[in-house]
């Protein structure tokens, strides 16, 4: 069976009304590109009736192949099995919420024909979020740009396109702490951007609480930064300075003035600042050391419950 031009890559968490909507528009999209494609979809653990809408769907068109996990594991898991099963030449990644508009594809296939290794749809504006959430988002792109070893275009999410010299290095990267967005870019190909419009959620909320968002933020700022270990060496060395200076200004104090009785309240408020500072730095020793003993143990990013429509690939011996 011969490899599809395209593979669209669709992870599910919990999208059982949107599935529909999803096709209905994916459908005519993908008809208009006159190549040929596969649908991987991705149920990442859904505990309502997603995986069975999928099913429906692909009994309409079996060019779409569906992944089931036994639990939830997390939408970078989920995009990792939908590279790693992709057949196409390219895949695009998007959300199944319809945030994501299907109609941006044929941009995203003129970019990529014209060159680009990867195309990256940008946000033209955040007016959907929350004003918080839209704070703490260029935040992290500013953040991320200054300290990272890597380069994201402000607005740039997971819907995008990759060519499969790009799926082919992300694939090959052995890391279990995935952030997705950052391995892509990291892989350094030529890449072109491609503005849309985010619209509103065709059903229900996003589950990306404020707590998740913020985790999600660190996990990759620590993948590709070191920054954050190295500046407690710097706080240290001013520290340590700091003291040696006041040491030397209590010692020639003493010996000019003689003995003082220093205040309580200035002491408890060193003891506490060092101790809190101490703690702060211990803590983020701490976040690279989990993710380095996350490694170390090796489990699989990612399990299976079920596989629908890739036992051709398995015939085919790809």
């Amino acid at each position: 069976m011969p490899a599809p031009g395209i593979s669209i890559v669709l992870p599910f968490y919990n999208e059982e009304k949107n599935v529909r909507a999803l096709f209905k528009r994916l459908y005519p999209v993908l008809g208009g590109l006159h190549v040929s494609y596969e649908i991987v979809c991705i149920d990442d653990g859904s505990t309502d009736g997603t995986f069975a809408a999928l099913c429906h769907e692909r009994e309409r068109d079996l060019r779409i192949k569906i992944m089931r996990f036994v639990r939830n594991f997390g939408k970078e898991a989920a995009l990792t099995c939908g590279l790693q099963h992709a057949r196409g030449r390219a895949a695009i990644l998007m959300d199944s919420d319809l945030q994501h508009p299907p109609e941006i594809i044929p941009q995203l296939m003129d970019a990529w024909r014209g060159g680009a290794k990867m195309v990256y749809a940008i946000r033209r504006s955040r007016d959907t979020d929350r004003p918080l959430r839209k704070f703490l988002s260029r935040l992290f792109y500013v953040i991320f740009r200054r300290i990272a070893d890597i380069k994201l275009p402000e607005g740039a999410g997971d819907y995008r396109l990759l060519d499969r010299a790009v799926i082919d290095a992300v694939n090959a990267l052995p890391e279990r702490n995935r952030f997705m967005k950052g391995l892509m870019t990291w892989a350094g190909y030529e890449y072109a951007l491609v503005q849309f419009d985010v619209e509103p959620r065709a059903d229900g909320g996003s589950r990306w609480n404020l707590f998740r968002l913020i985790r999600f933020a660190f996990d990759g700022i620590a993948s590709f930064s070191t920054l954050p270990l190295r500046m407690w060496t710097w706080f240290g060395s001013v520290i340590s300075l700091f003291a040696l200076g006041y040491g030397i200004f209590l010692v020639l104090r003493t010996m000019l003035f003689g003995v003082d009785v220093p205040g309580f309240a200035s002491l408890m408020v060193g003891i506490l600042f060092l101790g809190g500072l101490q703690l702060l730095s211990l803590g983020i020793i701490g976040e690279y050391l989990a993710r380095v003993f996350t490694e170390v143990k090796a489990r699989p990013i990612y399990l299976v419950a079920e596989k629908i429509g890739f036992e051709d690939d398995k015939k085919a011996g790809r």
